[in-house]
């Protein structure tokens, strides 16, 4: 990868987690590039109260808004959308 294309990446994952965070309430975040290293494909975990009697579609489709542009210069964005208490759930497995 060049330089360039790591400060790119690196922008757009600054991007990303800037305006999730100001636009929802993030108990946690997190980001895996799945593209190898190059920036290109991301799959990200948020946990949001925001997403309380959310359908997962509604969910997407929130976030899917808030990341519109750089969701735009990504080749694939995979998320997996919960409630804190989905949460819980989940890491007690």
């Amino acid at each position: 990868m060049e330089i360039d294309e790591q400060s790119e990446s690196q922008t757009i994952l600054q991007s990303m987690e800037t305006k999730l965070r100001s636009n929802l309430k993030i108990e946690f975040l997190e980001f895996i590039d799945t593209s190898g290293n190059c920036g290109s494909s991301y799959s990200v975990t948020i946990v949001s109260s925001d997403f309380n009697k959310k359908i997962t579609l509604a969910r997407h489709k929130l976030v899917n808004q808030i990341l519109s542009h750089e969701i735009s210069q990504l080749h694939a964005f995979s998320q997996k959308t919960l409630t804190p208490e989905q949460w819980l759930k989940e890491k007690s497995k």
